[in-house]
């Protein structure tokens, strides 16, 4: 151990090809290249971010398995990730990020919930036909009629660049909507018929589109909203006489809502952060669990005999009694977050993991990945021990102490 050491310390003061000196400019450059700085500040983020979190849930786990009868089986299920190599959960949580909510198992969840609360039904890709005959005209997302209609009259709407099977299953045949005085009706239907159909006319096997937004604007202003039934058709009631531009919003158009893009540069911190927690919070519960059992009963049914809470017990009593426990978690934990490289390495794509970026594997990145300078990250090496010896010497003195 103490060889590895001395030589990365003495390799650190070399340039990329050993044979020239350059003194501590290796550590210079560790806080001058903004790449190594965001390593740096990503470490820091994991340092206060992963620890905290392993702990309150190793915590909660091991507070509550207490209080059921299949304890044993929860932990061994909480524990069971501990027995995967990095490596292994690395690719796991790849797939789990995945964009795609019929691969990813995160936004599976996401869009599942969000579907529950709020349509994600659209019609991404439907537009008007590109033609001065087309009744309807593209606008900036928007779909709108070419000219404008009077209250008290009919407009069709034909779509196309959909095909017929992404139509909802309760969508109908399309039809046109019955006039009533006063009342601006039409119909939004996709105009394609396979092999045949009259351009711009419904045609008996048409379908309407259900659940579109449909607007009455004057003036640049909606007057009015309503949505399209099954047939497709949709009626304003009560509308003041004048003319109206009839307008489908573009969020008919939108792409479905498919979850957080957990892979992308501003969530791939935190989204390896939670398979970190998912591997490491077992081992936090166990030896909380451990910490738990040996703590005297009798000072915990003393304090309730007297009128304390549950919540008072937890926290004036047990916590307390595992302060020495919770801190050995924690510091392990900690020096294990300085030390994270491979899912890191793994779970983050090529194109962002300048972005998840952290000090363990920028040392290696810049040693043996394709960098092919040793002596800056020799000196990485040394910087990643010196943050660790302190934990590390904290660790070591309450050992001590406790054998005492």
């Amino acid at each position: 151990m103490v060889y590895p050491i001395i030589f990365s310390l003495v390799r650190s003061l070399y340039d990329a090809g050993g044979g020239t000196f350059v003194g501590v400019d290796n550590y210079a450059a560790i806080f001058t290249d903004s790449a190594t700085l965001t390593t740096i500040r990503n470490n820091l983020i994991w340092v206060v971010v992963a620890p905290s979190l392993v702990t309150v849930l190793g915590l909660l786990f091991a507070v509550l398995t207490e209080r059921v009868r299949w304890a044993t089986a929860f932990k061994l299920v909480v524990f069971m990730p501990m027995a995967v190599s990095l490596l292994a959960s690395g690719v796991i949580f790849r797939l789990v990020y995945e964009q795609d909510p019929d691969r990813g198992v995160a936004n599976a969840i996401i869009t599942s919930v969000h579907d529950v609360f709020a349509s994600s039904s659209g019609y991404p890709g439907a537009r008007p036909r590109e033609n001065d005959q087309a009744p309807a005209v593209a606008d900036k997302g928007t779909v709108v009629t070419r000219q404008p209609v009077q209250a008290g009259g009919q407009v069709l709407i034909p779509l196309v660049g959909l095909k017929t099977e992404a139509l909802p299953s309760g969508a109908a045949a399309a039809k046109e909507a019955s006039a009533a005085p006063g009342e601006l009706s039409g119909t939004v239907w996709l105009d394609f018929t396979p092999g045949g159909g009259t351009v711009n006319k419904i045609d008996g096997t048409e379908k309407g589109m259900p659940d579109v937004t449909v607007e009455a604007v004057a003036g640049g202003a909606v007057k009015a909203t309503t949505t399209t039934a099954a047939d497709g058709t949709f009626h304003f009631t009560g509308l003041p006489a004048g003319s109206y531009q009839v307008r489908l919003p573009q969020e008919n158009f939108a792409q479905p809502f498919s979850g957080a893009t957990w892979l992308g540069p501003t969530l791939i911190t935190p989204a390896i952060i939670g398979a970190f927690i998912w591997v490491w919070a077992g081992f936090a519960m166990v030896l909380i669990a451990a910490g738990l059992s040996a703590i005297p009963r009798d000072a915990l049914e003393a304090a309730r005999i007297d009128g304390a809470t549950e919540w008072q017990v937890f926290r004036r009593i047990t916590i307390p009694l595992l302060s020495p426990v919770l801190l050995v978690v924690l510091v392990t934990m900690i020096i294990n977050t300085l030390k994270v490289f491979d899912l890191v390495f793994i779970i983050a794509p090529g194109s962002v993991q300048p972005q998840a970026n952290v000090i363990a594997l920028e040392m290696w990145r810049v040693s043996f990945g394709g960098g092919g300078n040793q002596g800056l990250g020799s000196a990485l090496a040394i910087f990643l021990l010196v943050l660790v010896l302190p934990f590390m010497a904290i660790n070591i003195r309450r050992f001590r102490r406790e054998q005492a």
